[in-house]
């Protein structure tokens, strides 16, 4: 076909030169990346097929391209399946995909935190149900066109690292990978930067080569979130104080749902000697609490629900925070990431995800965080 041959799909017992015989189910999400990997799965020689989940079907969702796993995305997927010449199947998991990442983010936002749906939707429906799907169509592997590596270890045991190119790592998003999950997974863009990945869809005659990357929360077509979750919870849109750390009024807010801990943009209170910044939220009270920047500071994070794939591994790590954070030197002690130095903006409900040097650890959800000593002082 022209493309590169033969990524490394790492199936076991099989040459690399050819996947003959093989089956590779490939996640087909409409845009380039996944489509590129379908090809390549179809030019090792494997029996590939291709599945695409259909998300959400609603608003302007249905026409938008970019959005993932809905409307013309399927179409999409469906288009390259066709040039491809391999089977593809769209499976419906509209209602599964409202219950566990819609909703979840709605509650989310409504408690005062500050969800990645991303990642809550790798843990169900992509890499759950999914994987069932995979299975069930007798596969060998389930490959996606995240960009992280999946590298054999000593003892033959499969690692989770970073992408080779830093701009588009999506390791931080992937942290609740579990161990059976990463032995079935194959990621085959880790190893390339992205402009070869558009310039193989192009040598293929791809209709997706120049489509643009999504760039908002899948299914937020308008990138307005706060809308969503006013229609879910509206109680989360209900205006409120805007408190100093002493507690003193400073003014009135148009809704928790329109900030998140580290925010300084539409707090809109004037005479501050410094400026303020979104320290916490507190539904309850429907308060918005504001300081100045040093009050964001933590010296660590308490995290729930924590995925360890670092067995075997003892020394130092890094931790990350937010997905466009670099990692920090850290110690993870008792499910709690302590971090070297204060850390800024650290907000419950975001995950810290665990590194050594490029090898994703593992990672938890962030609970609650400890404040630094000039947060306290102030």
């Amino acid at each position: 076909m022209g493309a590169p041959m033969n990524p490394e799909f790492q199936l076991e017992g099989r040459q690399a030169g050819s996947l003959a015989g093989a089956r590779i189910v490939v996640a087909m999400s409409g845009g380039v990346d996944s489509s590129v990997v379908a090809a390549l799965a179809a030019a090792s020689g494997a029996e590939t097929i291709g599945v695409t989940l259909q998300l959400y079907d609603h608003g302007a969702a249905v026409g938008r391209t970019g959005s993932c796993c809905a409307g013309q995305d399927i179409r999409d997927a469906r288009a390259v399946a066709d040039k491809l010449g391999i089977a593809h199947y769209v499976f419906d998991y509209e209602s599964r995909f409202r219950d566990s990442v819609i909703a979840d983010f709605a509650d989310e936002y409504a408690a005062g935190r500050t969800p990645i749906p991303c990642v809550r939707c790798n843990q169900g429906v992509k890499f759950t149900d999914l994987f069932g799907i995979a299975r069930d169509l007798g596969a060998d592997c389930l490959a996606t066109g995240h960009y992280v590596r999946r590298v054999v270890g000593e003892g033959g045991r499969a690692e989770l690292h970073r992408a080779a190119d830093p701009a588009r790592d999506q390791s931080y998003f992937l942290f609740a990978t579990t161990r059976d999950q990463l032995d079935y997974l194959r990621f085959p863009l880790g190893a390339m930067p992205k402009p070869r990945v558009r310039e193989i869809a192009a040598e293929l005659g791809l209709g997706v080569a120049a489509k643009p990357d999504s760039q908002d929360i899948c299914f937020v077509p308008d990138g307005d979130y706060a809308s969503i979750v006013k229609r879910l919870r509206p109680e989360a849109a209900e205006e409120g104080e805007i408190v100093g750390l002493d507690g003193r009024v400073l003014g009135r807010h148009r809704g928790l749902i329109h900030f998140t801990v580290g925010q300084r943009r539409g707090i809109e209170i004037g005479g501050s000697p410094e400026p303020l910044y979104v320290v916490r939220l507190e539904p309850e009270t429907k308060r918005l609490v504001v300081g100045p920047r040093r009050a964001l500071a933590v010296s660590a994070a308490l995290l729930d629900d924590v995925n360890w794939i670092g067995e075997g591994y003892e020394g130092p790590v890094t931790a990350k925070v937010r997905s466009l954070a670099k990692p920090v030197p850290a110690r993870f002690e008792d499910g709690a990431v302590r971090f070297d130095q204060p850390e800024y903006g650290v907000a419950p409900g975001q995950a810290a995800v665990l590194y050594a040097g490029d090898r994703v650890l593992g990672g938890g959800w962030i609970r609650a965080t400890v404040p630094a000593e000039l947060a306290v002082a102030a």
